[in-house]
């Protein structure tokens, strides 16, 4: 069905080609619930791909350092991106470490056995 579709759009006009991508972006970016926070701009995530993410290349063409991660509004994870680079109409970004982000502080000790968090005094 891939190598159908790409014969059919061989043959198609240039405009109509654009609208077809622009409308594949959109549809994307409204499916996307994983943002990208990076120097104070926001951009979804249109896939995950092995070792990383890829951003829409029309948007941003380089992207490297430390970012932050969300799901919707949640903040998911710490990123480190080393290499970014564009394949098609997408920014390819390799991330070296990415971390989960925690609601509370990491334990400097190792605890020997589970905590309760109550009693129950009857049964």
């Amino acid at each position: 069905m891939g190598k159908l579709l790409e014969d059919v759009m061989e043959f198609l006009p240039k405009e109509v080609l654009e609208g077809l991508r622009a409308a594949q972006k959109r549809d994307a970016a409204k499916k996307a619930r994983l943002r990208v926070l990076a120097g104070g701009q926001i951009w979804p995530v249109l896939r995950r791909v092995p070792g990383g993410f890829a951003l829409d290349a029309d948007e941003v063409t380089h992207l490297r350092g430390h970012v932050d991660l969300y799901d919707g509004e949640t903040h998911v994870a710490t990123c480190l991106i080393v290499a970014s680079e564009i394949q098609g109409h997408e920014l390819i970004c390799t991330v070296k470490r990415e971390t989960a982000v925690s609601d509370r502080a990491a334990l400097d000790f190792v605890q020997e056995a589970p905590t309760l968090s109550g009693y129950l005094t009857k049964l």
